[in-house]
């Protein structure tokens, strides 16, 4: 009885986040930073890039590691953990993630391999390889192979423009159901070195277009505040960054949904 409840919830819950964010567990917000900013995250420029642009790891100078974990509407069933590792050469940088997803009786896993170069000096290329399976014990396993690109242009000092498009060949997974195909066209402004500003239009081919938007304030060199809001439906986030040491760094984060709740979320980050 139980497992058929907790099936169900997470049949629920699937259902309510395609109409939320366009896709279910197969894309996780951009880490904690990107959930505390409404995952407006597509003209980011750190490690969290690898989750969101992949063209945004060019910037990086050290190879850098992230962990992320995420509790969907503070249910223990229903858990997001994901990790990402980005290493920068003379060649272009080059990224691995990996994503899991659901519980016991259903879930998803997904592995990408990231690759970013610049193609000129503000010009930035970014794409990725997924495979991406769906396992239910009693069903069996149901894989796929998708692909995603970007690109990032610092068209001003202070403003960078971005471009993402995940899954665009459509693949069924059940009757009526693809892989969501999503465009996301995003920019970053930062008016001074303590505040950037982000906001981002995002398009399922399924669903209605959302706007996202964040942002990020540095009260200290160490210490940053965040929050983030979206549209269909409304929803609002909330956060902040700690740095512990030079290379080491702390992200909290939560998302509210006006029907759901609370999706607390914590990352860790750090600079090799």
């Amino acid at each position: 009885m139980r497992k058929s409840l907790l099936f169900l919830s997470c049949l629920l819950f699937c259902l309510v986040n395609y109409s939320l964010s366009a896709q279910n567990g197969l894309t996780v917000n951009a880490g904690a930073r990107g959930l505390a900013m409404g995952n407006a995250a597509t003209a980011f420029q750190d490690i969290n890039s690898i989750f969101s642009n992949q063209a945004g790891l060019v910037h990086l100078e050290n190879p850098s590691a992230v962990l992320f974990t995420e509790q969907r509407f503070a249910l223990a069933e229903i858990r997001s953990v994901a990790a990402g590792f980005a290493y920068p050469t003379k060649s272009g940088t080059f990224g691995l993630n990996i994503n899991y997803f659901g519980f016991e009786d259903y879930n998803e896993q997904k592995i990408g391999m990231a690759y970013a170069r610049k193609l000129f000096s503000k010009l930035s290329l970014g794409a990725q390889i997924n495979y991406i399976n769906f396992r239910i014990p009693e069903y069996g396993n149901k894989g796929f192979v998708s692909f995603d690109i970007g690109l990032q242009s610092q068209i001003l000092k202070d403003v960078t423009l971005a471009f993402h498009l995940s899954n665009p060949i459509a693949q069924q997974i059940v009757d009526d159901e693809n892989l969501p195909t999503v465009l996301k066209i995003g920019g970053a402004y930062s008016p001074s070195k303590k505040v950037i500003l982000l906001l981002e239009v995002e398009k399922d081919i399924d669903f209605d277009t959302r706007v996202k938007g964040g942002i990020e304030y540095k009260m200290i060199e160490a210490f940053a505040l965040r929050v983030g809001f979206g549209s269909n439906p409304s929803s609002f986030s909330f956060g902040a960054g700690y740095v512990i040491k030079e290379k080491f760094k702390i992200d909290i984060g939560t998302s509210y949904h006006q029907i759901l709740g609370f999706s607390p979320g914590l990352g860790i980050v750090y600079d090799l």
